[in-house]
């Protein structure tokens, strides 16, 4: 069930410098008071409408205070939109936050160890949240591995949030939105 409180906005619709996956997305980034009416700076789930159409997305933070949206081709074409077009949205945070996938390689390393497990377990969805996004902002395959062994160490130890992680990225500069192709 989502939560009453929906903001409206219009945002051009960017497509990324690098897409990555070679695949035909766009974005938009949160205005700052869209965002700020938010939850939480870090990850965070909503659902709304692309001029009309409805989805639901996990917003990611854009190392700014703000968040950004990925739109994906289908609801790009569902909502009739292309990129270079302002489009209108609604959107709201859900009441509450979905449980999150967890990385094949995260969820190994946690089964190997059961105290790990056991607090991972008895964490809030948040805090997994939380600890997923710690795990994959890793830019390299050996800091992620790392990631993974501090987590299930720090986890089998009793800890339940990410020390010392700015999920926003503020601090860090580890988060930020893509880079707008010209």
């Amino acid at each position: 069930m989502a939560s009453a409180k929906q903001d409206h906005f219009s945002a051009r619709l960017l497509r990324p410098e690098k897409p990555g996956d070679g695949g035909l997305w766009a974005f938009v980034v949160l205005p700052k008071a869209v965002s700020a009416a938010l939850p939480r700076r870090g990850r965070t789930s909503v659902e709304g409408t692309l001029n009309g159409t409805g989805f639901r997305a996990l917003l990611e933070p854009d190392g700014q205070k703000s968040h950004w949206l990925r739109i994906d081709p289908a609801l790009l074409d569902a909502a009739n939109a292309t990129v270079g077009d302002v489009a209108e949205f609604e959107i709201r945070p859900l009441a509450r936050e979905p449980e999150p996938e967890v990385p094949a390689d995260l969820r190994a390393a946690l089964q190997a160890s059961p105290p790990a497990l056991a607090t991972w377990q008895a964490t809030t969805t948040l805090a997994r949240v939380d600890w997923i996004h710690w795990v994959v902002s890793a830019k390299q395959a050996k800091t992620r591995a790392k990631r993974i062994r501090d987590a299930c160490d720090k986890l089998a130890s009793g800890e339940k949030r990410v020390c010392c992680f700015d999920p926003s990225g503020f601090y860090s500069k580890a988060l930020s939105a893509p880079r707008a192709a010209e």
